[in-house]
């Protein structure tokens, strides 16, 4: 029992610091990713855009992270995590400031979408080193009895920097201007930075670390690379996502173009998806924990989002029949609607990644992680590039309808629950 006493709560009251590091740092990132998009109309007509030309822009950025991330992974784990995540913070943050004097538009200068588009490459080449390397800290930081509520938390960082993002980049952009925006991003940056640099070393190896790594040494699992199953759940994970990047890359033109909502609203109503995708998240991780039933909360999230993107199809087509456009009643059902669809299909991010390093084994956990991240970077790289080719051909239900069909997909490749499997496994055991 003394021994038992002494692998818990191993690590100081300090590790709280380092949680509050990986969140803010992710939220930081985050907040870029999903700012930028919001502030979508404006970037649009100060910079002299079409659609397609600001969907290719957005995707530069998960391009660059898809491209990043794996050798972010494997540089985090020679060199450690504290100078990866200090490069990343420290040079996204250069990287914006250098387009608060480059890349800001004025009466008598545009600047070419080749720069802009470099710019948002290099952030994402860049800070993709983030994901990793926060993540990497939290898990060397808590022992395994804290460590699902830890990364639980650290999942909340991405909606929450989105939102922050929906709410402040369009707002700053109208009011104060470009280089105020991207002075602002690249001050916040550097803040997380500097308390990086203040907090965030590695932990001194305790009792419970040195079992933990030898528990990871005894496991004799394949990597997650060569295996069928671990590649299925990790293309529904980056299937399921390309809905989701449709909402928050598309969601501010969608609803300004289709619904007449003002910036003010949309960014309102981006926000809330994110503050809904935050709250629903830590709610299922430890809802799940207790049940024992992630597969099937998966299987579930992919069913309600289908119906959320057929319901928001349906009233693509049959909205504008039955309410005039631009009334206060059609614009208040599309938000709904809109903002439903964002919700639910935003709320497995946490179980799913649980279960995609669960099926890994803790041996290969960063791998499989980091394939998750990759496929679901390339996805959103991708979106942008398809939906204005949709939206121009076709219309925005066409969006829908694939929607529909990747939340299908999720629904097929994600894992079968074994619960049944089990216990009827249990009971020819006890007979």
């Amino acid at each position: 029992m003394k021994e038992k006493s002494e692998t818990v709560n191993t690590f100081p009251k300090h590790r709280w610091k380092v949680l509050g590091i990986g969140v803010v740092a992710n939220a930081s990132f985050s907040m870029i990713i999903g700012g930028l998009p919001a502030a979508g109309v404006l970037l649009r007509s100060s910079y002299m855009l079409t659609n397609s030309t600001l969907g290719f822009i957005f995707s530069m950025m998960g391009l660059g992270v898809a491209l990043s991330e794996l050798p972010w992974g494997m540089v985090t784990d020679k060199w450690g995590d504290r100078p990866v995540l200090l490069t990343g913070l420290s040079g996204t943050a250069i990287i914006a400031l250098l387009m608060s004097f480059f890349a800001v538009p004025s009466p008598t200068y545009i600047p070419s979408v080749f720069s802009l588009t470099l710019f948002v490459l290099a952030m994402g080449l860049i800070g993709s080193s983030v994901n990793g390397s926060s993540g990497r800290a939290i898990m060397s930081w808590f022992t395994d009895a804290e460590r699902g509520f830890a990364m639980s938390i650290r999942q909340t960082a991405v909606p929450m920097g989105y939102g922050l993002g929906a709410l402040l980049f369009p707002y700053i952009a109208l009011h104060f201007g470009f280089k105020v925006l991207y002075s602002f991003a690249g001050i916040v940056l550097f803040v997380c930075a500097f308390f990086t640099w203040l907090w965030l070393h590695e932990p001194n190896i305790t009792k419970g670390e040195i079992s933990d790594k030898k528990s990871v040494n005894n496991e004799v699992i394949s990597s997650p690379l060569k295996r069928f199953e671990m590649w299925k759940i990790v293309t529904a994970i980056g299937i399921l996502c390309a809905p989701q990047f449709v909402l928050l890359t598309f969601g501010a033109v969608f609803l300004h173009d289709f619904g007449h909502v003002s910036v003010y609203v949309s960014s309102i109503s981006l926000a809330i998806i994110q503050v809904g995708a935050m709250i629903i998240r830590i709610w299922s991780g430890r809802w799940t924990d207790r049940n024992k039933n992630r597969k099937i909360y998966l299987k579930s999230c992919a069913i309600l989002s289908t119906v959320a993107f057929i319901m928001l199809a349906l009233s693509n087509t049959l909205l504008p029949r039955l309410v005039d456009e631009g009334t206060t009643i059609f614009s208040i059902v599309l938000i709904l609607l809109f903002i439903l669809s964002g919700v639910l299909v935003s709320a497995w991010h946490g179980v799913a990644y649980t279960e995609l390093a669960s099926m890994a084994g803790s041996k290969y956990v960063a791998t499989a992680l980091a394939m998750g991240n990759s496929v679901v970077f390339i996805v959103l790289f991708l979106t942008p590039l398809v939906v204005p080719y949709l939206t121009i051909h076709y219309s925005w239900t066409e969006v829908w309808i694939v929607s529909i069909i990747c939340s299908i997909y999720a629904y097929i490749c994600f894992p079968k629950s074994t619960s049944k499997l089990s216990k009827l496994k249990n009971i020819k055991t006890t007979l």
